[in-house]
């Protein structure tokens, strides 16, 4: 019987790559934790290096907060990239993003999002947050740290960059590598309230 070598390398492999994934699965019971593991790894970077984002990796995750769900399908939400040293210089002016060479602008407009009708709650802020997070969570599977900035005013940023003038800037995302040292998490990173004072059940 003839012996394919280059099958049963593979076979191999592939055995001691499924070892290696059992071996990791050590915290959460249910399949996979490699989602968890995401969440967890994920933090708020305060300095980036000017190391470039490929291209490949930015259009994963633009693709993941296209992917992203809203209230009754409408899609209010829109993404700006500032990538660019001139849009970047321009957004620098009314703040500075934490060095990082990629910043997401993430908008959205009431008249296009759904509206509940028993409270007249426009879901536009509630959508463009979901694809935040989306952008945010695959970011950080990418291997590149991220911060959700919030500290900033709207008006200013429509200013500097008129092209967002017709939505809501709702907030900044900043992408990129960490910076060596600076741009590690910080001490409140793993500060969480216990699952009891969070977590209520009825």
């Amino acid at each position: 019987m003839k012996i394919n070598f280059f099958s049963n390398i593979s076979k191999i492999m592939n055995r001691a790559a499924f070892s290696d994934v059992d071996q990791k699965i050590t915290k959460y019971k249910y399949g996979s934790d490699a989602f968890m593991r995401i969440l967890e790894s994920r933090y708020s970077c305060h300095s980036f290096s000017n190391f470039p984002v490929s291209d490949s990796k930015l259009q994963m995750i633009l693709e993941a907060g296209r992917m992203a769900p809203s209230a009754f399908n409408c899609q209010p939400v829109r993404i700006w990239v500032v990538r660019s040293e001139e849009a970047l210089a321009k957004l620098h002016k009314v703040h500075p993003c934490y060095g990082a060479p990629i910043v997401l602008i993430v908008g959205c407009r009431n008249e296009e999002a759904w509206v509940r009708p028993t409270d007249g709650v426009n879901a536009a802020k509630t959508d463009a947050a979901i694809v935040l997070t989306h952008l945010m969570l695959t970011a950080t599977d990418a291997g590149l740290a991220n911060m959700w900035i919030w500290d900033f005013d709207p008006h200013e940023v429509r200013e500097v960059l008129p092209e967002t003038k017709e939505h809501g800037v709702y907030a900044l995302l900043a992408i990129g590598y960490p910076a060596e040292k600076e741009g590690d998490p910080t001490k409140l990173h793993g500060d969480r309230k216990p699952i009891e004072d969070l977590v209520r059940y009825l």
